[in-house]
Parts: structure tokens; sequence; C-alpha cells
């Protein structure tokens, strides 16, 4: 089978390797098409603190279960599932609590092991969630991202009454608008962004308002307006104090991502307030939700797809969604 391998930071090869067999407890795909992350970039350059070398990548994916290891059902031959890259002990504290995504032995498929940019890959049976015909194949790997969105909304827990703003017209900025939009109903939804084409794609995903931050500090383009639920989707250090000052007193703040540089926030700027900050990492469990969102029409993954490449043009399709930000918002590779 080919698959895309990561050797070191920087060498990227499309390789032959043998067609893995699932273990106990495990389903093997056939995968049918996968898309790009930022943090698939960021494992090719070396940026992924996470990553551990050489590494087939890829964590969004979809395709066809073709064999079961031992113990998993053999009926489940034949479903197509997305899967789930977060893999968990289930019995430490996190897991215990219903926080696998922070499990203290986690590992992600596509960084902690092999991904999905190849032919076929193995998971946990129960990380392969069945997917209904009412999702069609083109936007079938797309669930994990949105289950992005799904994990810090449920954290926030969006009201009709919200003013909401979001930090970042990419991939998962956008997937939080059209969340904050089509499952919660949010009453306004501002997204702020330097990149013009970004931010029409804000506008078609369901935002209310697009602020362009390029040149004008977002503190008068918002005019005194307070936002009441905030999600940095960009994850500059520079963000978070920023928001806390913009902030509704009561107000929700969400970090989506992370960044290894240090930022400066007071006690005081909080408490002052009575903000609350959450922080989210991967998600917990949400592929059922997102499903069913995906299922009945509630969200539009397709609104962000804009490249469609077969795995074999792998370097273009990574360099395309690393450099041109200005066109480029979700890439799908086809791979069967």
């Amino acid at each position: 089978m080919k698959s895309v391998v990561i050797n070191k930071p920087g060498e990227l090869v499309l390789q032959q390797r043998d067609i893995p067999q699932p273990a106990a407890g495990e389903v093997r795909i056939k995968i049918r098409s996968a898309s790009i992350c930022g943090s698939d970039v960021h494992i090719w350059r070396g940026h992924n603190p996470f990553a551990r070398y050489p590494r087939v990548i890829g964590h969004e994916f979809f395709g066809v279960i073709d064999a079961v290891g031992a113990g998993a059902d053999s009926r489940r031959i034949g479903e197509r599932v997305a899967v789930d890259p977060v893999v968990s002990c289930g019995h430490c504290y996190p897991c215990s609590v219903g926080r696998p995504n922070v499990c203290a032995s986690l590992q992600v498929i596509g960084v902690h092991r092999d991904g999905g940019f190849s032919e076929y890959a193995c998971a946990p049976a129960e990380n392969a969630y069945l997917l209904p015909a009412a999702i069609p194949d083109e936007v079938a790997s797309l669930v994990e991202p949105f289950t992005i969105a799904a994990n810090i909304t449920a954290f926030l827990k969006p009201t009709t009454r919200d003013v909401a703003l979001v930090y970042g017209a990419g991939p998962m900025g956008l997937t939080v608008v059209q969340v904050l939009k089509g499952v919660y109903d949010v009453s306004r939804v501002i997204v702020v962004d330097r990149i013009p084409q970004r931010l029409a794609l804000a506008r078609a995903s369901g935002a209310d308002l697009t602020l362009d931050n390029g040149t004008t500090p977002l503190a008068e383009l918002l005019n005194g307006e307070q936002p009441t639920l905030i999600v940095d989707a960009a994850c500059h250090p520079s963000i978070l104090p920023e928001a806390v000052a913009l902030a509704s007193p009561a107000a929700r703040i969400g970090l989506l991502g992370f960044s290894g540089d240090p930022c400066t926030v007071t006690q005081q700027s909080l408490t002052s307030k009575e903000i609350s900050l959450f922080t989210s990492r991967l998600n917990s469990k949400r592929f059922p939700a997102v499903i069913d969102w995906m299922a009945r029409g509630i969200i539009a993954p397709a609104k962000l797809v804009t490249h469609s490449l077969p795995l074999a043009q792998i370097e273009e399709a990574m360099t395309i969604f690393e450099q041109d930000p200005q066109r480029c918002c979700k890439v799908i590779l086809t791979v069967g």
C-alpha cells in the first residue's frame, strides 16, 4: 500500500508499505479520503511537540472497514466509518471523568501512531463510527474537525442571547462559526481575521459580522460592543489578553489549540469581570453529535472545501495548505 510518511522533520515521502493487520479489538479501514489539518503541516515541519518519527500522518479520514482483529465484530466489515483519532486507556482519572482526550497515556492516530494518509489504517473498533448514507464521501473526512468545535462549545454552553467573537477564520474558526449558528442559534457571531478571502468564507458559514484588524485595532472596530462569548481559534499569544480586555463581564472565553510562547494575563483582568476561561484539546467522544448534525444538514462542511487532490500529490497539497491561505481552506485527499 502507499502511505505518506514523515521520516523526520522536513522529509515527506510517499512510501510503499505492507498492508497492516488489525490487532485484537481493532478494525482495518480501506481509506477513501482524508483531509489536511494544520497539525499535519506542523509534523512535517517539526513544529509538533507530540509527534514521533517516522510517522504516517493524517488524523482526519474515513473509509470502509475491510478486516477486523480478534474480538471485533466481523459483521462490521463493509461499514462506512469516520475515525476518532483519540486513543485512550479508559481507566485513568481523565478517562474516568469523561475526558479521554487528555488521557494520562493519550495516543493520537496520525501523531503518536500511524494515521490515515494511507491506503489502509487500523484503529480501535470503538473509534470507528458508522456514517449514514446522508453524509457523502466527499465530506466524510470532515467529521473530525467539527468535533473540535463541538468540544469547545460544549464547555462554553452558547445561548441565543450571546454575542460571540471568533478569532481566526481558518478551518477551526469556521467550524466554530457553523456550530454556533447552526447548532446553538447564537444571535450574533463576529469573526476577526486579516485575510479578506477567509472573512468571505466566514460570512458564507453564517457569520453576522466580519472584521479585518490588519490595520485597525479590534477594539476600535467593535465600537464598544462587548462579546459575551469568545473563541480563540488563532492562538497567538497576544490574543488572550486582548480578548479579556474586550469581553463583557461574566463572559466565557475558549482557547482552541496552543502556542508554546508565553502570554501575560493579570488575575485582576479576569476576576474583576469574573470571566470564565476554558481550554479544549481534540475531542471527548463528540463524533456521534457531529455525525448527527452533518446528517441533518445543521452544519455544512462542504463550505470549507477549496481543494481536492489525489494522495499521490501529497506534497503539492500540503504546500498549498501551508502557503496559500488566501485561496485554501480545507484540502481533501482522495485515496480509494
